[in-house]
């Protein structure tokens, strides 16, 4: 099956909006893709005009695997508050 070809990936299992049901959408409202939607809704001054400079994406295997390793540099110290 296609949805199990990446059991790691959030994206496979994501209940979001299909791509007919964008498409039907945009009908709709009278635009012809998301970009038009998004030029015509955000003016252009505050609208980004270069990509964003990110990491590529992770798994969530390997998003998991580093967030264990992030937080078993984590210390926990004890609290004398209130002790005298």
């Amino acid at each position: 099956m296609q949805q199990f070809q990446h059991p790691d990936q959030f994206v496979s299992r994501h209940l979001g909006i299909s791509a007919h049901e964008v498409s039907k959408m945009l009908a709709k409202i009278g635009v012809s893709s998301m970009e038009e939607l998004i030029y015509q809704t955000i003016p252009d001054n505050i609208r980004r005009q270069k990509e964003l400079d990110l990491p590529a994406a992770m798994g969530e295997y390997q998003y998991l695997k580093e967030l264990r390793e992030t937080a078993a540099k984590n210390k926990v110290y004890r609290s004398f508050i209130g002790m005298g």
